[in-house]
């Protein structure tokens, strides 16, 4: 069947039974015409800087844009396709055309949340919503339940990682149309997966946004972002922009949910924050199914996360804190964003697997401040590496090439068998040969800019100054440099390949048979931190009336553990050594929190 009746937007084309109508606010212009397909129409001024007119029939595949009073013609900012690049026209969309086949899928919990971090272009060779599609299987049969895509609201040029984006209605055309992503959503809800979006709400891209020519006040022109000029979200259809944003991913791709990007560059001061408005907008429209909308904050705004009316604004937070200590201790990288971190970095480790954040919150929201041992573990989202972490290096190079792979899988089994959220990035599943870096496709001024900032990143996530000179970062313009980070696929059957993936898959088996019917009952204060020798881990998390045991030795001795009154759910099976752990190994426990009690007594 298909979409059925579309929601309305404030922006974009809207579709009635026999007319479709353009709307375009414009504050700043006092005329404006519709080039549609050849033709030119005015547009008729309304309240509130408001443009629009109704055109008889539907004219689904037909070109548009809008005439400015000085001739030039801008794409609708909310296309839903573009015909070519972000410049160029829009392509009027029929957003009930696609027959979608898993209509009965309601999603999974959160705490069934096992996330795949991917990104469109460089997941397969052909780099399209297609081609992915057909991947998606061999994620599933791991037990993976949750993809995660890197943006993919329209950017410049044809490759990127989409944080450049500016035209958030319209998927990048390069990965395909809009009907290619509904099924490749349709494809991973049939396999089970829940499908998470990464958007970008706090600036706009360099190039192809024309805002500015005809709604000057849409941003603070005296006020920046690290990006671009600051969105002023006090203006009411600024705000609408973004808020039916979400609404169109959720309703009309049937996304599980969406991930917001740097949140703590999203400044409004009017008494209903704008990031509060978006998850009452969404919790007001009453899916049929679970959505989950996650944050990523380096600000740790607890407060987006704490518990209200028995509910959280926002389900989960991307937790730096833990991947930055956890780096520090095992690679010795301790510059730039890891500095923090240098000094009791196995203390900063354990506190953040305990409690999430170890670096003081900074809240988003007024009110009373919360601290992060008040919110529940499954409100943190923690990665060995992300996009971010791999692809800002100087050489793109992955954690377990740093590392080597006996000492990735243990922390692997950290990851999985600890009561957090856990994320993986593409290739992990198969310990990929491959890299990922930082591309784009821009020309001019706006390449070198980029290719000038890489140096700094590099320095920003771990390298020294002798690994970031130009014989060690790949031009990031460089079509080479995009092709490169492509996986290639068949790595992942070769038989040493194959054999992680089966044991990544029996981990996962255990995280959903033991870790995950408990997660439900998780809540503050669940974390505790146990004495434990140098270079180990030793965390207890309370889960309802049980308790969660995580026992690591990451050191190169034997050492001793505390008496366990417990079911050890890790290792499944072999040797049991009693109270002693084996260098770079792990255990894991279950124990009811009452007869612990009474053995006790």
């Amino acid at each position: 069947m298909g979409g059925g009746k579309p929601r309305k937007y404030a922006w974009g084309p809207q579709f009635a039974l026999s007319f479709v109508n353009f709307r375009l606010w414009a504050p700043g212009i006092e005329s404006l015409s519709l080039r549609l397909g050849s033709t030119d129409l005015a547009m008729a001024p309304g309240s509130g800087g408001w443009f629009d007119v109704e055109i008889e029939g539907h004219h689904f595949g037909k070109p548009y844009g809008f005439v400015l009073p000085e001739g030039r013609i801008i794409p609708d900012p909310a296309s839903r396709c573009q015909l070519n690049d972000v410049s160029g026209p829009s392509v009027l969309v029929d957003p009930t055309g696609y027959e979608w086949r898993e209509i009965r899928w309601t999603g999974r919990p959160w705490e069934e949340a096992i996330i795949y971090e991917l990104h469109i272009g460089t997941f397969t060779k052909d780099g399209t919503f297609r081609a992915a599609a057909e991947r998606l299987g061999l994620i599933a049969d791991l037990g993976i339940t949750a993809i995660e895509i890197m943006p993919l609201a329209h950017f410049p040029g044809s490759r990127g990682w989409g944080y450049d984006g500016v035209l958030h209605y319209a998927p990048h055309n390069s990965y395909g149309s809009p009907d290619d992503f509904k099924a490749f959503v349709d494809t991973a809800h049939g396999l089970g997966l829940m499908v998470f979006l990464d958007v970008v709400y706090n600036h706009f891209g360099p190039e192809g946004n024309f805002l500015a020519h005809y709604a000057p006040c849409f941003f603070h022109s005296d006020d920046a972002t690290p990006w671009g000029p600051r969105i002023a979200f006090e203006e009411v259809a600024v705000r609408q922009y973004f808020k039916d944003n979400v609404l169109y991913w959720l309703d009309e791709f049937r996304l599980d949910g969406l991930r917001l990007d740097a949140v703590d560059q999203i400044i409004d001061n009017r008494n209903n924050h704008i990031l509060k408005e978006i998850s009452d907008a969404v919790l007001s429209c009453q899916f049929e199914r679970h959505i989950h909308l996650i944050t990523e904050n380096p600000a740790n705004g607890t407060d987006l996360l704490a518990q209200r009316n028995k509910r959280r604004l926002f389900c989960a937070d991307w937790n730096d804190d833990f991947h930055h200590a956890l780096h520090v201790v095992v690679t010795g990288e301790n510059t730039g964003y890891y500095a923090p971190f240098k000094d009791a970095s196995w203390t900063k480790l354990r506190t953040a697997m305990s409690s999430g954040y170890v670096r003081q919150p900074r809240q988003v929201l007024a009110g009373q401040p919360i601290e992060p041992e008040e919110v529940a573990p499954t409100s943190f989202v923690h990665f060995l590496q992300n996009h971010d972490q791999v692809g800002n290096r100087a050489k793109g190079d992955r954690l377990y090439s740093m590392v080597g792979e006996a000492t990735f899988r243990l922390l692997t089994e950290i990851l999985m068998l600890s009561p957090q959220i856990p994320l993986l990035f593409m290739g992990d599943d198969h310990l990929s040969s491959r890299p990922f870096r930082f591309f784009a496709d821009y020309q001019g001024k706006h390449a070198q800019a980029i290719r000038e900032r890489r140096p700094k990143e590099a320095e920003n996530f771990g390298a020294g100054r002798q690994d970031v000179g130009p014989s060690t970062i790949s031009d990031p313009i460089a079509v080479e440099t995009f092709l490169e980070c492509q996986l290639d696929w068949q790595e992942a059957f070769s038989s040493h390949r194959l054999r992680w993936r089966e044991w990544l898959s029996r981990l996962i088996k255990i995280r959903h048979e033991a870790i995950i019917p408990r997660l439900s009952t998780a809540s503050g204060h669940a974390g505790t931190v146990v004495d434990s020798p140098d270079r180990c881990l030793f965390i207890d998390w309370k889960l309802g009336d049980e308790q969660l045991q995580l026992r690591a030795n990451l050191s190169d001795r034997l050492v001793e553990i505390d008496e366990m009154h417990a079911a050890q759910i890790y290792p499944a099976t072999g040797r049991r050594e009693g109270r002693k752990l084996s260098p770079m190994s792990l255990r894991v426990f279950i124990t009811s929190l009452h007869a612990a009690a009474g053995k006790r007594a």
